[in-house]
């Protein structure tokens, strides 16, 4: 993490985090204002397949992009609609307006805003935010907390589970290439359940306990850096199939503890033999 005198560490947190919510906020309104609504539209970014994009990604982040420009304007920005814009302060912020915008289109709660603030270490800092629920999640500089209809919680992943006992989430149930869905596979057959199509939603579910392990491939630097920070603050892990950072995607497995972690990163390194799968 950045290294700050006392006060200033303490002030320059308090900015960051005060900052995330207002994002957020700004974030939930135009969201809001598009979610559910007749005759949403969206475009196709993808060459192949459908990688959708909507007024609503795209209000989302201007909105939450105007607030930086005023609030910190020397901190860097990296969106996915709008791409990248450098700072001079050492610190990025990374915005994901819609995570999950196929559950967006069609109506489904389980997308997010997804926030962080990175420094040269990675991720220090994120939200990951449901409009529609009303739940908010947030990790990292001494936060880690949930707040949604039933009032707020303390995020703490949940620890003592085993492969054989663990609920495993994961966004597409062909989770990336051929291969990288073989091993994702054997994973899935060792544990209790496996659930698919949360996006973000699962890593604020693992955060609050009631999810083991997501395991996902294919990912951006915008799809992981929020939910890298909550996770870490609620006591999980997340590192990439190798056992290493994840903060700019790719593969990410997350888990509530290191046991688990281990438990299932020995088969998505190839360690467990295809017969483990049996």
């Amino acid at each position: 993490m950045t290294l700050f005198p006392p006060d200033d560490a303490l002030q320059l947190h308090r900015s960051l985090i005060d900052t995330a919510h207002a994002l957020a906020d700004a974030a939930r309104a135009e969201t809001l204002a598009h979610f559910r609504q007749s005759g949403l539209g969206a475009e196709n970014k993808a060459e192949t397949g459908f990688d959708p994009v909507t007024e609503g990604d795209r209000a989302a982040e201007a909105a939450m992009r105007a607030i930086l420009a005023e609030r910190r304007p020397g901190d860097g920005i990296f969106g996915e609609e709008y791409g990248r814009t450098e700072g001079t302060s050492g610190l990025t912020w990374v915005l994901d307006p819609i995570d999950g915008t196929r559950g967006f289109l069609s109506g489904t709660p389980t997308w997010g805003v997804l926030i962080a603030v990175c420094d040269a270490t990675g991720p220090i800092y994120g939200i990951i935010d449901q409009p529609f629920i009303g739940e908010r999640f947030e990790g990292g500089l001494g936060q880690a907390g949930y707040q949604g209809p039933l009032g707020p919680r303390p995020l703490k992943a949940r620890r003592g589970v085993g492969l054989s006992e663990a609920l495993l989430f994961s966004t597409y149930p062909e989770v990336g290439t051929q291969a990288e869905g073989e091993l994702f596979r054997r994973v899935s057959a060792r544990v209790r359940l496996t659930r698919y199509g949360t996006d973000c939603y699962a890593y604020g579910l693992l955060a609050l306990g009631h999810v083991d392990l997501v395991i996902e491939a294919g990912l951006q630097r915008y799809d992981v850096a929020g939910p890298i920070a909550v996770v870490q603050a609620a006591g999980g892990i997340v590192t990439d199939w190798n056992g290493g950072p994840a903060d700019m995607g790719g593969r990410l497995i997350a888990a509530g503890s290191p046991e688990l972690h281990a438990e299932a990163l020995a088969i998505l390194s190839g360690i467990g033999s295809a017969g483990d799968a049996a």
